[in-house]
């Protein structure tokens, strides 16, 4: 089993800045997959990006990175050059895998997501 809690969201301006966190329970963190992805209202879950090793979303490629620090159990989600286009709720995900997920069926665990809004 394991738990993500997401932080790290909130209101900035177009251009700005935020950091997303993501913290994971349990004890085997470094086998997992762990992913990105933001729903904004009326639109499907969109991949934002991975790692294993890293994969990005192309409306994001450039602009985020993600990294994750395995020695404390969290992965990381630093975004620049923010748009409005960005606003969403952002979710980490996990699934127990060495290679790159990019579709939500393919994780199992999800955080209960963390409201990041863009204004312009």
């Amino acid at each position: 089993q394991v738990q993500l809690v997401e932080s790290g969201g909130g209101l900035v301006q177009a251009g700005g800045s935020l950091r997303l966190s993501c913290a994971a329970s349990g004890r085997t963190f470094s086998s997992y997959a762990m992913g990105w992805f933001r729903q904004a209202p009326g639109k499907e879950r969109e991949f934002v990006a991975a790692i294993s090793s890293t994969y990005y979303g192309h409306s994001v490629e450039g602009r985020f990175t993600i990294s994750r620090d395995n020695a404390k159990n969290t992965v990381y989600l630093q975004m620049n050059s923010l748009k409005p286009e960005d606003t969403a709720v952002y979710y980490c995900a996990a699934t127990q895998s060495t290679s790159i997920r990019t579709h939500p069926l393919e994780y199992y665990y999800w955080g209960q997501g963390t409201q990041v809004t863009v204004s312009s």
